[in-house]
Order: structure tokens, then sequence, then C-alpha cells
């Protein structure tokens, strides 16, 4: 991502309404999993800190983080308490000899050219029964300003996510999309954007309090839905998966 958009994330990422809600349907998600008690957690793509307090309720956190100026803010807004490490998928990852029950690439995975290369390259990190969980964005036909403004390769359909984990050499344990009752609003926005020619996506910045607190509580409700049943379209797409047995590195 861009400098600038490192720096948008950290001004928003605690109030605004979509980043709330996701860390809420990824905190009942996480929930679903039985993971060991206090474990080893990764989120590779850690940006600017905005997870990792909720990934302490699940055990001792890491990151992984290639940007300088995200690193710098995720420490001043965490207190240095996690250990982030920089490097990037596929090729420099420092965390040689260590396992870990679950890996993050929350909305991370787009943003790497290799994709399947990189998933790949965190078998070798997984302890027996680990787990890795991927968001993504969905919809290649929502593709617009906002996607070049961060620095997208790519969003994702249920088919494309599936083919990505299996060249890796994953089973997909669950998938669903999410982000699915603000649907048509996404669609719309994005259309517009394309429309008027944007260079900014219109919903990025913080909206006024009435409209934030309603966007978050509808997309925030979803978490009870998905944590029985998969949800058939959506903004996002999340993937839980296992090491195939018998991959090959």
């Amino acid at each position: 991502m861009s400098p600038d958009a490192y720096l948008e994330m950290a001004e928003t990422e605690a109030g605004h309404w979509w980043f709330r809600a996701r860390r809420d349907v990824l905190r009942t998600l996480l929930e679903r999993l039985a993971l060991p008690r206090r474990a080893r957690v990764l989120e590779v793509g850690s940006g600017t800190g905005g997870n990792l307090d909720m990934l302490a309720g699940f055990g001792i956190v890491s990151g992984l983080e290639m940007d300088p100026t995200a690193r710098a803010l995720s420490a001043r807004k965490t207190g240095k308490q996690f250990d982030i490490r920089a490097g990037h998928c596929p090729d420099d990852v420092p965390f040689n000899g260590e396992r870990f029950d679950l890996i993050c690439f929350f909305d991370c995975l787009e943003h790497i050219a290799d994709d399947a290369g990189s998933l790949a390259r965190m078998r070798d990190l997984l302890t027996p029964g680990g787990r890795i969980v991927v968001t993504v964005p969905a919809g290649q036909h929502l593709w617009s300003a906002h996607d070049v403004f961060l620095h997208h390769h790519r969003r994702y359909s249920r088919v494309s996510l599936m083919r990505c984990a299996a060249a890796a050499g994953y089973e997909v344990e669950r998938i669903s999309y999410f982000n699915t009752l603000l649907y048509p609003i996404a669609v719309v926005a994005r259309w517009a954007d394309r429309l008027l020619h944007r260079k900014h996506s219109s919903g990025d910045a913080i909206p006024p309090w009435p409209l934030n607190a309603a966007l978050y509580r509808v997309f925030s409700a979803e978490r009870h839905w998905l944590a029985h049943a998969p949800l058939p379209f959506g903004v996002s797409l999340f993937a839980v998966l296992r090491k195939r047995e018998g991959a090959s590195r």
C-alpha cells in the first residue's frame, strides 16, 4: 500500500464502521476454531496494528509487515507490546523455526503478486492442526479507485480463492462471502466512483456518527449468521484453511 493509505488507515481503523464490524465478525469466526489456550498467532500484513489487540484475546501475537511507516504507526499505537518484524511474502519471512497455531491474512493477500506462493510459504510455520484464516475483497466487477489507491492486484471470487488455496497445498475448511447486507450500497458506490472517474473511493473517510453507527450495526450483525452458515455473496470473502495432508513443500 502507499504511505498515504497507511496514514489514512491509522486515522480511521479504530472508529470506522467497516474496521470495527470486520473485527467483530473475525472475532466470532476465530472463537469457533477452538484454538489452544495461549495459541501462537501471526498476522501477515499487520499494517498499522488495528487487529492486534483483538488477536491478543486468542494468544501470543506476532506480526509481519513490510512497510516501515506502518510498523512505526503500529508501535506507537500499541506501545510496542507485540513482536512485529520487517519482511514480506513469499521471499522474506523472518520466522524460520517458529510455529504458529493461527496465521492470519486479513485483507493482505490481494496486495501480493504471488498469492499462492505466499500461502505455500506459510505451511512450514503452521503447527500440526494449525489454521490459516484469510479475508479478501470479493468481486472483480467491484474494482474501483479504492483498489487502485490500496495497490490491490486483484479481487477474488469463491472459486478463485479456493483455487489459490489448493495450489498452495491447503484444504478449505470453511469459506463464505460476508459484508452481504451492505452489498447493494457498495455496488452503487463503486459504479458511481467509476462513472465519475473519481481518483479516491467514496466511503473511505469516517461518515457522520449516526450513519457510521448504523452501518456498523448492520455489518456487525452478520457475525450471528456466519457463526452457523455461509452467505451467498458479499463485498468480502473469508476462508479457513488447513494444510493438506501430504502437500509437498
